[in-house]
């Protein structure tokens, strides 16, 4: 069943509101009809509307609430990965399988060795782009919530903001050492926030290895083999859900 996100204010006792992009996707893409049942989301708590379309507007469509019901599904933790901002269109697909693994907020960093370079137009393009993709990825995993894509950070900013995490930790290819890694991620508890900062192509320099580690950021490898930015991630993010997931 599809779900979409609304306001909370379009959700009044037994009736909902569908407004913006949703309307023309719902109604000329996916070509639903008064009597369909789709499910909404507020992005705000854990309730589930299931809910039924009763008429299409010009601009809005009215549905009818059947249901509500709580259905947590976001993980008892808050990840945050930073990540070293890479070439071409691999950033978009980072985002989508991020999402999907249960992230909760993307913070794009400007690191030594990132190549790409972006003025203010530009940033704010793929801002809005990737945010798109950001709330396409909660609507297909059915996730409660739309992570947040944060503005480009400087690597030393990201490290400052990252401190709101209790367990930080930069995988670097040149570490070694698996028992530590098992240690800090087979150790996670529900409710500690956890900070992934990840390179971008080329990896991290020493020297931002060194600052992180003054910063208390706990280098860990992820084995032997070398992985690409758009899959270090993902690795890390799947073994900090496996010890999440409740």
């Amino acid at each position: 069943m599809y779900q979409f996100f609304v306001d909370p204010s379009q959700i009044l006792g037994e009736s909902a509101v569908i407004t913006g992009k949703d309307v023309n996707h719902i109604k000329n893409v996916l070509r639903m009809r008064p009597g369909d049942e789709i499910v909404l989301r507020n992005g705000c708590d854990d309730k589930r509307y299931l809910c039924c379309i009763e008429a299409f507007g010009g601009d809005e469509i009215c549905c009818k609430v059947l249901e509500t019901e709580k259905s947590s599904v976001e993980l008892p933790s808050k990840i945050f990965l930073f990540q070293g901002l890479p070439k071409g269109d691999k950033m978009e697909t980072i985002i989508q399988k991020a999402v999907e693994l249960g992230v909760y907020e993307i913070i794009p960093v400007m690191c030594k060795r990132t190549v790409v370079k972006l003025d203010e137009k530009k940033e704010k393009s793929k801002l809005i782009r990737w945010q798109g993709i950001a709330e396409a990825a909660a609507k297909q995993s059915k996730r409660e919530r739309i992570p947040q894509i944060r503005n480009i950070m400087e690597f030393q900013d990201a490290m400052v903001y990252s401190r709101c995490a209790g367990v930080r930790v930069i995988p670097y290819e040149l570490w070694e050492g698996m028992d530590q890694t098992r240690e800090i991620l087979g150790g996670l508890k529900p409710g500690r926030d956890v900070a992934v900062f990840i390179g971008p192509e080329g990896g991290f320099t020493q020297e931002e290895i060194q600052h992180a580690m003054e910063e208390d950021i706990c280098p860990i490898t992820l084995g032997k083999r070398i992985l690409r930015t758009e899959t270090a991630g993902m690795a890390v993010l799947s073994i900090i859900m496996y010890h999440l997931e409740q």
